[in-house]
This record gives C-alpha cells, structure tokens and sequence, in this order.
C-alpha cells in the first residue's frame, strides 16, 4: 500500500536539493561570482539519478561564464551535498541560466511602453 504525504519524493528532494545547494554556494564557494548566484528551482528526475538546476545571477551577462563553471564544479557539489544530506545517491546536477525572470523584466517594460504610447495617438 502506497501513503500519500501530500507530494511526493521527488519534489521532496528537489527543494531539499535547493535548500542545500544554496546553502553551498554562499557559504562554501571559494568563487565570489558563485556566491552570488540564486537557485531558482531544481527539477529531479523520477528515478532521482539527474537534477537540472535554475539559476540567476545579479548580471544576465554573466550567464555565459557562469554555467560552465557551476558544471565544472557540480562534481565537488554533488560530493558535499552527499555528505551533508541523506540520501542514497545524490543526482549528477545540470546548471541551466533561468531566463524567466529576464523575460519577465523585458515584457513588463514592453506593457509599460505600450501604455504610454496608446494606439489611438493620445497619450495618457
């Protein structure tokens, strides 16, 4: 008989994941560019053998520098995250750019300019 604690295993060890790993990068990166990075949100997949991670970071320009360097060392993270938390295996981590919220700022400015700029010529 299967029990139902309200979700299930895997987003229990994907906020466990993210709750860990930005614990990691402000407290234990030696990479001041690491420290500033936010996890967004960690996705695992159901046999719990890969997670893709969802960062952001204060500069949208760094993106291109910063994933290859949290995949560099997503090795060293997966290995203080097993010690840390306590589960059997820990996944092999993916460190992917969120583009949301940039996208979020670009359409919000997009509504913005529209409002000031009606259709029909007048302006509010």
């Amino acid at each position: 008989m299967r029990r139902s604690y309200g979700f299930d295993r895997t987003e229990r060890v994907s906020t466990e994941l993210q709750r860990a790993l930005a614990h990691l990068l402000q407290h234990a990166a030696h990479d001041v560019r690491l420290q500033q990075v936010t996890i967004q949100a960690v996705r695992v997949a159901r046999d719990l053998s890969h997670a893709q991670v969802y960062y952001t970071s204060p500069q949208p320009m760094e993106a291109e520098t910063l994933t290859p360097i949290l995949n560099k060392a997503a090795g060293y993270l997966r290995h203080e995250l097993a010690r840390q938390l306590t589960l059997r295996t820990v996944p092999a981590l993916n460190f992917i750019y969120d583009t949301s919220i940039d996208t979020g700022q670009h359409l919000t400015q997009l509504i913005d300019r529209a409002n000031q700029h009606p259709p029909d010529g007048k302006t509010t």
